[in-house]
């Protein structure tokens, strides 16, 4: 198997899916945290759920840092 940048692929859709599926990620977390709920994400293979007070927490920290 040949790992190619997904940037280079000749599909534009392709190409721009990686941004689609930061921003739809962006959307989800924003609309936990207004709906008071979890996401579900998998990490290192395992099933996790981040609790809106995570998600903030989280937001709060990436803020700072900048």
């Amino acid at each position: 198997m040949i790992n190619n940048d997904i940037s280079n692929a000749k599909d534009p859709d392709l190409r721009n899916a990686l941004v689609a599926l930061r921003r739809a990620t962006l959307m989800a977390r924003k609309t936990a945290i207004q709906t008071g709920t979890n996401i579900v994400v998998v990490r290192d293979g395992r099933i996790i759920r981040i609790s809106a007070d995570e998600l903030r927490r989280q937001e709060e920290i990436s803020v700072s840092e900048m």
